[in-house]
């Protein structure tokens, strides 16, 4: 599809722009969600916890990308300090994941894609293996990270390990509802965040599945438009809509896959 004519008539660059409002829409995503889940623990709201938990660590991967290809609006090492906060409360180092998500731009689906490994499972089998997904992340970063990255991951890990053992010894119950909710979310992030996006999809053909219909792209933050982000990764994504809206367009009739459900058409706004 990165080889369709039809792509280069679609505009781009436009999207790149943020607003002072999506700026900060986009640096304080994760707050509220963190700020609700810990209060909800704290007095003994389990369930209500768990679903902060969830949108907690969902806005977390939609801050995190957008930091990693370095499109929040700000400077590089705000967004590299966005990364290690996002870290330690995500409890894994957001660069290693950034090096080994941009090694999968560049080599999508290939035998040597460790993000993109579990795209190739049953779904079962990338669920079953997702406490092995960020292992396999954090050693494929390592390998492929320059020293200033490596430094990044060493620290992140560290700043990690040490939230993790205060909550083993300091007995704050919501501090370890807390680290729990983000272990789990990290053994499922493979399937999440990789499986569902990329599964029956293919190195040399379409690369990633899309979603249309507002209101799933509201629940999931927009965070469906996955082949959008891989043809002009470029582009925030608040704005992947707009983009969605225009490749409709350009390709009109072209069979998108679905995350969930059939191809639908046009494209209704999300946030």
């Amino acid at each position: 599809m990165s080889t369709d004519p039809r792509l280069r008539s679609v505009p781009w660059r436009d999207l790149l722009h943020l607003t002072t409002g999506e700026k900060l829409w986009e640096l304080t995503l994760p707050l509220p969600w963190l700020a609700v889940s810990l209060w909800c623990y704290a007095n003994g709201h389990w369930i209500w916890g768990a679903l902060g938990s969830f949108y907690l660590f969902l806005t977390g991967l939609r801050q995190s990308h957008g930091a990693q290809h370095y499109t929040l609006g700000t400077s590089r090492l705000s967004q590299d300090l966005v990364l290690s906060w996002l870290s330690v409360v995500m409890l894994a180092s957001m660069h290693a994941v950034q090096v080994s998500h941009l090694h999968h731009h560049r080599h999508c689906l290939d035998e040597d894609d460790a993000e993109g490994s579990t795209a190739r499972l049953p779904w079962w089998q990338a669920v079953l293996t997702g406490p092995l997904f960020p292992v396999r992340l954090h050693r494929a970063a390592w390998r492929l990270g320059s020293p200033a990255k490596c430094r990044w991951i060493a620290a992140e890990v560290a700043g990690v390990l040490a939230v993790v053992a205060f909550a083993l010894i300091v007995p704050l119950p919501a501090l370890r509802w807390h680290v729990a909710a983000m272990l789990i979310g990290e053994c499922l992030t493979g399937f999440f965040a990789v499986w569902t996006v990329h599964h029956g999809c293919e190195p040399h053909d379409l690369l990633a599945r899309t979603q249309r219909g507002r209101w799933i792209n509201r629940l999931s933050y927009s965070m469906f438009f996955h082949v959008e982000h891989h043809l002009f990764p470029a582009v925030p994504t608040c704005h992947l809509w707009r983009l969605a809206d225009r490749l409709d367009g350009a390709m009109h009739g072209m069979a998108w896959k679905q995350v969930i459900g059939g191809p639908v058409e046009p494209v209704e706004k999300a946030a």
